[in-house]
């Protein structure tokens, strides 16, 4: 499968140790040296709209990634120390889910 990075950003990032949905990839990190990617980005989230900034941005290294599918990019990411974060679900989807 041919991919380019305009298709590989917005694709769901799923952690295949745990479950959890890690966010959407934002951006890439190249090294220009040898042109190859190195890491794919996923943006931290937004506390109070932006107006206090965004959580920290997870970097997963290439080579932590196992799969890149058509919608999702399976990797195999271990958190660091006590900053284990999950999608927070809503009050609606706890309720009917």
């Amino acid at each position: 499968m041919v991919c380019r990075i305009v298709d590989l950003r917005y694709k769901e990032v799923v952690n295949i140790n745990d479950g959890s949905c890690m966010g959407c990839v934002s951006d890439v990190e190249i090294d220009t040296c040898c042109a190859c990617v190195t890491a794919i980005v996923i943006y931290g989230r937004q506390k109070l709209f932006g107006l206090l900034g965004r959580e920290e941005d997870i970097v997963i290294r290439w080579n932590q990634i196992q799969c890149i599918g058509e919608d999702t990019v399976l990797v195999k990411y271990c958190h660091p120390q006590g900053s284990c974060r999950r999608r927070q679900t809503s009050l609606l989807d706890r309720l009917f889910g």
